[in-house]
């Protein structure tokens, strides 16, 4: 009896390896469903860039208005008759109390 008992559990544990770790095996079906995820994060990724570059060339195509932006933004290109000005942010301030001046090094006397 303990005999049969041992060969039908090495059966089952036969039986269950393809299932677990084979070829198409829920191990692998869970890691190919991984990858099926984030490949369609990707391309949502994708998608939204090539509607964005979509965008952009419609624009260069119909009119001068986008190669006029960025030719002042990218190149900082002005007309001629504008003024370029640019602003810029002031520079932090520093402490307004005077730094003590550094204390003098006294030599070091042995008696």
């Amino acid at each position: 009896m303990r005999l049969i008992t041992l060969f039908l559990l090495l059966l089952l544990l036969a039986i269950q390896y393809p299932l677990w770790l084979g070829r198409g095996g829920w191990l692998r079906v869970w890691d190919m469903q991984k990858q099926v995820t984030s490949q369609h994060q990707r391309n949502a990724e994708l998608k939204q860039r090539n509607l964005k570059l979509e965008g952009e060339v419609r624009d260069l195509k119909e009119g001068t208005g986008a190669i006029e932006e960025r030719a002042r933004y990218e190149l900082g290109m002005v007309k001629d008759d504008e003024g370029f000005v640019q602003f810029v942010a002031p520079a932090p301030k520093t402490s307004e109390t005077p730094l003590p001046p550094p204390a003098a090094v006294q030599p070091n006397h042995r008696h």
